[in-house]
């Protein structure tokens, strides 16, 4: 028995437990995974917020509307299903949110331009973004919270008066096992991208096929929440699909740091001291892990190819769709010296994080050897990948006589692409396509209290992070890690001030 039940031992359910625990709340937080973090622990870190003390250190005058105002240029097309309560209050409140992190003893450096932000708002945290959990794991254990990894959440328990009062779970030798909540239950289960049953419900197969970055993402809290009679918004939306090349054998040096508050401490401290060199490898080394390659690379004269050599797509109409459909769901982005030299330096970079940092060939063939893949003669790229030297070079043939007008291309491709026929020739890959994240979620208020059918509370549950998201539309860096712990705070101190 508890006062307060978080499902979830990410960003957002940490942040609840926390919350709920530092106002008197007896807590437990049941976890599926055997580790905390969620995607919080394997993202970049970058929490977006105005009116922050960095902003003010800097000179920077902001206002939490004009941030609101610059959130809906990001993704105006979908700016007609945004929350506009939910993300005003999101606005508001990141600020406080960051430093009620930094009491926490997290640490930050900037904050860093993202266009179209009008001011610089994007601050990164150090040395990683398993810091959050690190730092909310040690404030949990403060307040006596307890936390079960390995353990599954199976369903809501529900009175006769329809109050969620406790769950049903799993734990990872399969005993079954219920757990009382005097107080309320949170949802903060992450999202639904690698829920398939769910997924389908939604979205079109070509999506719903698609699988998501964290393998974790089931739609559980989504799934719980639905059969208690929870509403739902904008499960139709998704971040993605993207091409992303897949991860390295070992984790990006940025990720590997410890995550101790004295080392985060003297990063933040010395991060402006430190020689860009040093700068760039740390951002560098996250950009050619995580961050997608720009469309410029398709535009510019590179295809793709599947794991047989074949191209297989008008790689400038929804690549991203295809792919899924090739043998092994794998695809390798293939350019000649000409593209390379291309994609050398500024402006044309493979990929970036906005005005932060920017990674081109030579970082990827640096950093990424795994994936980067380099011969003289298309033959000899053919064996480096496992392919059929014939195929390959039938491939290429054909692309750069319908390249040179020829003939038409075989993908109804319009747009000029210069052939590929100057050596040495590279392929970076494999690349599969991800779901980022899946954007629908339970409807809540601003006190992140789950909406039924009728918009009418639900007594007892409460949700956050994208369990919580209710609708609002986030899209552009830091916004979702913002609303995980500004939705978890929130979630955790309702459900412990529940009567």
């Amino acid at each position: 028995m508890a006062d307060v039940i978080v499902i979830g031992g990410g960003g957002s359910g940490l942040a609840a437990a926390v919350e709920a625990g530092s106002d008197g709340a007896r807590v437990v937080v049941l976890e599926k995974n055997t580790q905390l973090g969620g995607t919080t622990g394997i993202a970049v870190g970058s929490l977006t917020a105005a009116c922050t003390s960095f902003q003010a250190a800097a000179g920077i005058q902001d206002s939490p509307s004009e941030h609101d105002e610059d959130m809906a240029k990001f993704a105006a097309e979908r700016e007609q299903f945004n929350n506009a309560p939910l993300r005003r209050l999101l606005a508001e409140q990141a600020a406080e949110t960051l430093e009620w992190l930094m009491g926490l003893g997290v640490e930050f450096v900037g904050p860093n331009p993202e266009p179209p932000n009008r001011v610089p708002r994007m601050h990164n945290v150090v040395p990683n973004a398993k810091a959050y959990i690190a730092a909310l794991h040690r404030a949990a254990l403060r307040y006596g919270v307890e936390i079960r990894v390995g353990c599954a959440a199976k369903r809501l328990i529900q009175d006769a008066q329809g109050r969620v009062v406790g769950m049903e779970a799993e734990d990872d030798a399969g005993r079954s096992l219920t757990f009382q909540a005097t107080k309320g239950v949170v949802l903060a289960a992450g999202d639904y991208s690698n829920g398939y049953d769910i997924k389908r419900q939604f979205l079109p197969e070509s999506i719903a096929s698609i699988e998501g970055i964290n393998p974790l993402c089931t739609g559980d809290g989504h799934r719980m929440g639905m059969e208690v009679g929870a509403a739902l918004a904008n499960m139709h939306l998704v971040f993605g699909p993207q091409i992303r090349f897949v991860q390295p054998p070992k984790p990006p040096f940025a990720q590997m740091l410890p995550t101790s508050p004295v080392l985060a401490k003297i990063m933040a401290r010395t991060y402006d001291l430190l020689p860009r060199a040093v700068t760039r490898h740390i951002m560098k080394s996250l950009l050619v892990t995580w961050q997608h390659p720009e469309d410029t690379l398709f535009q510019k004269g590179a295809i793709l190819v599947n794991r047989e050599g074949r191209r297989f797509v008008d790689e400038l109409s929804q690549p991203e769709l295809a792919i899924p459909q090739q043998p092994g769901k794998e695809a390798f982005v293939l350019m000649d010296n000409r593209v390379a030299q291309v994609f050398s330096a500024f402006p044309n970079f493979i990929s970036t994080a906005p005005d932060i940092a920017y990674a081109y060939l030579d970082d990827y063939r640096r950093l990424r050897q795994d994936i980067t893949h380099e011969a003289p003669t298309l033959d000899g790229l053919a064996s480096c990948l496992n392919m059929d030297a014939a195929t390959l070079r039938q491939t290429v043939a054909d692309h750069s006589s319908a390249a040179r007008g020829e003939r038409p291309d075989a993908f109804g491709r319009k747009t000029f692409c210069p052939p590929l026929v100057e050596p040495p020739f590279i392929a970076l890959g494999p690349a599969r396509s991800w779901i980022v994240t899946a954007e629908g979620g339970l409807k809540v208020d601003l006190e992140m209290r789950v909406l039924n059918q009728r918009g009418e509370p639900m007594p007892g549950l409460y949700a956050a992070g994208n369990n919580g998201i209710g609708g609002a539309v986030l899209w552009g860096h830091g916004l979702h890690i913002a609303w995980a712990f500004l939705s978890g705070r929130l979630a955790g101190r309702s459900a412990a001030g529940a009567s």
